[in-house]
C-alpha cells in the first residue's frame, strides 16, 4: 500500500573505488528523481572552483630583469622558462601558506622538477622540464609558491610580489577533471530512483578523495549563511531515520579497507572493527597500537589519507559525538 511523502527520500549509500593516486570515483544513492543532478551539479562546480591547490606566484631570477629577457648559457628565453616553471606542481610541506625557495645550478644539465624538491616543497611532476643549460651558465632564482583557490592573473600578482619579481598566472585548482552521471536504479520496485555516481582527477598535490570531502564541507558552510536568520541548528538528518552521508562512510568495516594481513591483524587484537574508531583516534594513539610496527603505521596512515581522513586532522564535535553513538550501537 502506497503512503503519503512527507519528506524527499534521503539517500543512505556512498561507495569510494580509488581507481588510483590521482583518480577516484565516489557514488552516492538512492535519490528520488531529479535530486541527484541537484545535488551533483553544484558539488561538480565546487571541486573546480574551491579545491585548495598550490602554485608558482612570481620568480626572479639573477641576471634577469623581465619576462621578455634572456639569460646567457641558459637555451630558454626568460618566457619560456616562466611558462615551465607555471606548469611545474608544487606542494608545500607544513602548513604555511606561502614559502619562498631558492635555488642555484650549474651546467652544462637540463632541470627538472624532481631538481626542484628540497624541504620546504614537494614536486608532484618531477619529470616536468623547466629548462637547459650550458657550462656557461650560472642559473639562480628565487620562487614563491602560494596556497589557494581558483585562478589570478599576473596582472593581479604584480602588485603583491613587488618590482623584483616576474609574476605569474596562478592556476591553484589541483583538480584537473569531474565528471558526474546520473544512473537510474530500481528501489522497492520503483524504477525512478538515481544514483550520482563523480569520477575525479587530481593533479597530485592532493587526493581526488579529499578534494570531495573539501567540496561538501564548503558547501555545508556556504549553506549555513541560512543560519541567521533560520533556526537550523537542531535540523538533522537523523529526525527522519536516516544517517548523514559522511556517517554512513565512517562505519565502513576496516576488513574492507584492502589492508594488508599484518596491520589487520594488529588492528583486529586491539578490538578496532570500523574506519570511524581510526578516525576518532589522534595520531599518538594510533602510533601506540599494541604491536603496530612503522610499516604498518605508515600503510593505516596513508590508506586514512586516501579516504580524506589523515590522523593528523579531527573531525568537527558533532560528527564526532554523532560517531561514537553509532559505533556504539553497532558494537553493542
Amino acid at each position: 500500500m502506497k503512503k503519503f511523502a512527507e519528506t524527499p527520500f534521503l539517500p543512505t549509500e556512498v561507495e569510494i573505488e580509488a581507481i588510483s593516486d590521482n583518480e577516484a570515483k565516489i557514488s552516492a544513492y538512492p535519490f528520488e528523481d531529479g535530486f541527484a543532478i541537484t545535488l551533483a551539479h553544484p558539488l561538480r562546480r565546487l571541486l573546480l572552483s574551491s579545491s585548495v591547490g598550490y602554485a608558482p606566484i612570481a620568480v626572479k631570477i639573477e641576471g634577469a630583469s623581465h619576462e621578455f629577457d634572456s639569460l646567457r648559457g641558459m637555451l630558454e628565453d626568460i618566457a619560456i622558462f616562466v611558462i615551465n616553471l607555471k606548469n611545474i606542481k608544487f606542494k608545500i610541506n607544513g602548513d604555511k601558506e606561502q614559502v619562498v625557495v631558492e635555488y642555484s645550478f650549474n651546467g652544462p644539465r637540463e632541470i627538472k622538477g624532481e631538481d626542484l624538491i628540497n624541504s620546504d616543497v614537494e614536486i608532484v611532476s618531477k619529470d616536468a622540464h623547466l629548462a637547459t643549460i650550458n657550462s656557461d651558465c650560472n642559473l639562480t632564482f628565487s620562487v614563491i609558491i602560494q596556497r589557494g583557490i581558483g585562478y589570478m592573473p599576473s596582472e593581479d600578482i604584480r602588485d603583491i610580489v613587488g618590482a623584483d619579481y616576474i609574476p605569474i598566472d596562478a592556476f591553484f585548482t589541483p583538480v584537473k577533471k569531474v565528471v558526474y552521471d546520473i544512473e537510474k536504479m530500481l528501489v522497492e520496485d520503483n524504477p525512478n530512483f538515481e544514483k550520482a555516481v563523480f569520477t575525479i582527477q587530481t593533479n597530485g598535490q592532493i587526493s581526488p578523495i579529499t578534494a570531495f570531502k573539501e567540496a561538501v564541507s564548503v558547501m555545508y558552510a556556504q549553506m549555513s549563511v541560512f543560519n541567521k536568520v533560520f533556526d537550523l541548528s537542531e535540523v538533522t538528518v537523523s529526525e527522519s531515520g536516516e544517517e548523514p552521508l559522511e556517517l554512513k562512510e565512517l562505519v565502513i568495516k576496516i576488513d574492507d579497507l584492502n589492508l594488508s594481513a599484518r596491520s589487520f591483524n594488529s588492528l583486529d587484537r586491539a578490538g578496532l572493527k570500523f574506519l570511524g574508531e581510526l578516525v576518532l583516534m589522534s595520531e599518538v594513539e594510533v602510533k601506540n597500537i599494541k604491536n603496530l610496527g612503522k610499516k604498518s603505521y605508515d600503510e593505516i596512515a596513508e590508506k586514512l589519507e586516501s579516504l580524506g581522513y589523515p590522523v593528523e586532522n579531527t573531525l568537527p564535535e558533532n560528527v564526532a559525538s554523532a560517531l561514537r553513538r553509532k559505533l556504539e550501537q553497532l558494537k553493542a
